[in-house]
């Protein structure tokens, strides 16, 4: 180690491009963005053909002629963003010898009591668990409730509100809170019509989420890195941060409230909710797991009328909830916690055993329960599913209709013209099929003879006659396109939505032909192969499906690759620069430098720095380092001012998440999705000018009190 600390390394080329690397690396993360990539359109042809004839990938509709060619090259685009970035960094780094093989294994294996490997593996698998329990509509439901107790008084549900984000996010994380909660305040606020913005509600949310994630070390993934790097027992860590968390958590409310928020248009004195009908409440709550569960409710919430607001209400007065799903997820989490803590403080060291021993049993016991409850409820998740996809095509197509009429009525008109003569057509071929049927000695009834021709353009001429049998690739799924030797056959098959439409009350003649369609598509393929898959999952498993769909398994790429580079500086001399400066303020400042200079630092590099992630690797080698040096010159850290300034860093990187950028943390990244998805944009600009007053306040309160606490115990 003692080597590490030698600066001069950093006059050597390779250490400068190895800097120059890390900072243009952070600063991709911030701001992410596309290259263009130009290939010879000979090579992306010969490719594409390539993977079309092993069947990979799907025939294309068209062969382009030649003329229609824009060029001779093809662009392509790579997106460079918080999972390429770093990546791409540490390859070119490997590739200029700036690092080697002992660089990649301190920063993946680990090295210095920090462990990425396990730090992986234990935040995936707590993360499971967490993530089930909120596939089982638990929060939403809890979150339905306080806003039954909290009434329509404004005030009184923002605190009720705020509350319970804190007191569940303590235990659970930020990821959960964030994914149910901020659905749920995007419907609150929609269906509320004196609400004018959600700003107030969705921003409170964020910030307390985050504030409570500081409290365990299970509930965010930099406070396994800090916890390890320092060898900090849990139960040890978390008696050090409750007081100055719980703290702000308090101070911060009534400035939320009554200073930052204080406009009566963003939190009413008095909240006036649309009123959910008893029919509705009445409705047996459909899993919003089940694709298509909820028909074409999700298409009609995004028109901002009557009819839309009442699915959102319903959606939040009338939530799902898998009682034995979250019942069983909250005792399996509650045991996992528990057990943690009670082995951790058990050990020597904290660091005896890696803590994913734990957590791994129990989250694979949580996904056998979902698998298991899946499997038992298959044939009704898989009829919901149906129905709902049924209503979904029917609405498009009418809406499509009702489109064309309105932009043309005579081209509508053309197009009616075409379908009687495509109707015909595919009468004419019903009755070819059903006569080759009946010569090799096959029958079906008048439902499944409504056949619709299925012809690859991308292919030469079709084999007249050639006809295989339809086979269902899994069961309850509806079959798509068959399995052909070549993408040369003609394949008639019958239409699985006309089926579903003509038996179930018997279609007059004109609706059944209508649905007749003429459709083009290609031979089964490893596209088509997985999203049947795919689609046959969702439907048979919907909690497993949804579980591993919203894992933030991103962060397995993101975290060790900036493991690698920060290991990279250490071994280039930077990190001993970084912890000779940091010793230098300590020295001029004191403790209360070490905790302002800290708090500063580690909530700015949260948005330049690769995400808080990046910036609690970084920060731990740079006090790591700072320990070296006083161990070498034999003039020990006192105890207070080192603790402060671990600890003012876990306040850093847990509040910095709601800073002044997105990328401060995944879960800001996450957070700015998932309203997205609900129609409700919040522009980088805002998300920092509303932050910037929370943060601060924050900080201030959360570092004062932790100055206290340091100066009264240590």
């Amino acid at each position: 180690m003692a080597e590490d600390l030698d600066t001069s390394k950093i006059k050597d080329w390779r250490s400068i491009i190895t800097l120059i690397v890390f900072c243009v690396t952070n600063i991709v993360v911030l701001f992410p963005f596309h290259v263009p990539i130009y290939v010879p359109r000979w090579l992306s042809d010969t490719t594409l053909y390539g993977l079309r004839t092993l069947r990979i990938i799907p025939c294309r509709e068209k062969l382009p002629r030649d003329h229609d060619k824009p060029g001779s090259f093809v662009r392509l685009n790579l997106p460079l963003n918080f999972m390429t970035a770093p990546l791409i960094a540490d390859l070119f780094l490997l590739v200029i010898l700036a690092i080697g093989r002992q660089e990649v294994h301190d920063g993946t294996i680990g090295a210095e009591n920090i462990s990425p490997i396990d730090i992986m593996a234990f935040f995936l698998t707590l993360a499971y668990i967490a993530i089930s329990i909120d596939a089982s509509g638990l929060i939403r439901y809890l979150a339905f409730k306080v806003l039954q107790k909290g009434g329509n008084v404004g005030h009184r549900l923002f605190f009720y509100l705020f509350a319970f984000f804190f007191g569940l996010g303590s235990f659970i994380g930020n990821d959960p809170i964030i994914l149910s909660g901020t659905a749920f305040l995007a419907y609150m606020t929609r269906v509320s019509s004196n609400i004018v913005h959600p700003r107030a509600w969705i921003h409170s949310q964020f910030a307390v989420a985050n504030i409570a994630s500081a409290i365990l070390v299970s509930s965010n993934p930099t406070n396994l890195v800090l916890a390890g790097a320092f060898e900090i027992k849990f139960i040890v860590y978390t008696a050090n941060m409750i007081v100055p968390v719980v703290a702000t958590a308090i101070v911060i409310f009534p400035i939320l409230l009554y200073i930052i928020f204080a406009d009566t248009s963003l939190i009413p004195v008095s909240i006036k909710m649309h009123k959910l009908s008893e029919e509705a409440m009445s409705r047996k709550p459909v899993n919003p797991n089940i694709p298509n569960a909820r028909g074409n409710a999700d298409e009609k919430e995004a028109i901002n009328n009557e009819h839309g607001k009442q699915l959102s209400l319903e959606e939040i007065m009338n939530p799902f909830l898998d009682k034995g799903g979250a019942a069983f997820g909250a005792v399996i989490m509650a045991t996992t916690l528990i057990t943690l803590l009670a082995l951790n403080a058990a050990s020597n060291s904290g660091q005896e055993r890696p803590v994913f021993w734990v957590t791994l049993p129990a989250a694979f016991v949580m996904f056998c329960w979902d698998l298991t409850f899946g499997w038992l409820h298959r044939h009704e998740t898989r009829e919901i599913a149906a129905k709902g996809r049924r209503e979904v095509e029917l609405a498009r197509a009418e809406r499509e209709r009702l489109n064309s009429l309105r932009n043309s009525p005579q081209q509508a008109a053309l197009d009616g013209t075409k379908q009687m003569q495509r109707r015909q057509t595919d009468l004419s071929s019903e009755s070819q099929v059903t006569g080759y049927c009946a010569e090799i000695g096959f029958s079906f009834d008048a439902a499944d003879s409504l056949a619709s021709t299925k012809v690859p353009q991308d292919c030469q001429t079709p084999i007249p006659g050639s006809i295989l049998v339809e086979e269902e690739p899994f069961p309850g799924l509806e079959p798509l396109a068959d399995t052909m030797t070549t993408c040369q056959d003609l394949t008639l098959t019958s239409s699985p939505k006309a089926r579903d439409e003509v038996r179930a009350n018997g279609l007059d003649e004109e609706k059944r032909g209508a649905m007749v369609q003429t459709e083009i598509v290609s031979p089964r393929n490893l596209v088509s192969l997985s999203a049947d898959t795919y689609r046959w999952l969702q439907e048979t498993f919907p909690t497993v499906t949804v579980v591993i769909s919203h894992m933030p398994f991103p962060l397995v790429p993101f975290a060790l690759s900036m493991f690698v580079l920060v290991q990279a500086l250490v071994t280039k001399g930077w990190v001993p620069v970084f912890a000779y400066g940091w010793d230098h303020w300590v020295n001029k400042t004191g403790t209360v430098g070490a905790v302002g200079g800290m708090g500063f630092l580690s909530v700015i590099l949260c948005n330049f720095a690769g995400t808080n992630i990046g910036t609690t690797i970084l920060l731990s080698r740079v006090i790591q380092a700072w320990q070296e040096i006083h161990r070498i010159s034999g003039v020990p850290i006192s105890d207070r001012t080192f603790w402060a300034s671990v600890y003012s860093m876990a306040l850093g990187v847990n509040f910095g998440a709601f800073s002044t950028a997105f990328s401060a943390s995944l879960a800001g990244l996450l957070w700015r999705d998932i309203l997205a998805r609900k129609h409700i944009r919040v522009g980088s600009i805002e998300f920092a000018r509303v932050n910037l007053p929370i943060i601060a306040i924050a900080m201030v309160v959360g570092c004062t009190v932790l100055i206290g606490e340091v100066y009264v115990m240590r």
